[in-house]
């Protein structure tokens, strides 16, 4: 696939005036997140790198986006969306029990933990999780399609676009604090924003495939 914009990295933003110092701390941190498990076991850590890996694959072309170490990281500081469902227990816990749950499918169906099956294997898993087809015991009462949606979209989508490998690759500017973004419409970009290699493209490959339903 080629990219959008080829040879953009935001973060040499970093000393000009898109960025100030409170900007820098943030990412800075963001960049330091340790890339071992924290909260979760050696396991269940197993089992959330193979889940990411199924729900955002990533090329193999530069440094994968530390999906699964952001998750962990929000586990540990308990970094809570301020809502939860009724039907959902804490966001720790609801992952502890769904990984387990879903290794213990893996070993069901086929004898082995769920990251060392196969990438097709994981995939009709992950799906069956998606339509609420797995249940049992070892979900505790909560149910998986929701768990898919409130937690395994929710926080690896969230995590994959917190980091600025992310930002570089839709053209994200970052923060922008203190410069501040000024044309906001729809299509228009500050000309310190990154340029796409094809603007429109993907416009017109929509415009061409579009059909009456």
């Amino acid at each position: 696939m080629t990219a959008r914009y080829p040879g953009y990295d935001v973060l040499a933003k970093r000393h000009t005036l898109s960025w100030n110092e409170a900007t820098r701390r943030v990412v800075d941190k963001r960049l330091a997140v340790p890339r071992e498990p924290r909260f979760l076991t050696t396991d269940e850590w197993a089992t959330l790198r193979a889940v990411c890996d199924r729900i955002l694959p990533q090329p193999k072309d530069r440094p994968p986006v530390p999906i699964a170490a952001y998750v962990d990281d929000k586990l540990l500081e308990n970094k809570i969306d301020g809502y939860r469902d009724a039907e959902m227990p804490h966001q720790g816990e609801a992952w502890r029990i769904a990984l387990a749950a879903l290794d213990g499918h893996a070993r069901e169906a086929h004898s082995r933990r769920f990251h060392e099956l196969a990438a097709a294997e994981q995939d009709a898993l992950l799906t069956r999780m998606q339509k609420g087809e797995l249940s049992g015991d070892a979900w505790q009462g909560m149910p998986s399609r929701k768990f898919f949606a409130k937690r395994v979209l929710h926080d690896i989508t969230n995590a994959y676009y917190a980091h600025p490998t992310a930002w570089s690759e839709m053209g994200f500017a970052g923060p922008a604090a203190p410069r501040g973004y000024v044309r906001m419409d729809a299509n228009q970009h500050d000309p310190w924003e990154a340029a796409e290699a094809h603007p429109g493209r993907e416009a017109e490959a929509l415009a061409k495939n579009k059909r009456v339903v």
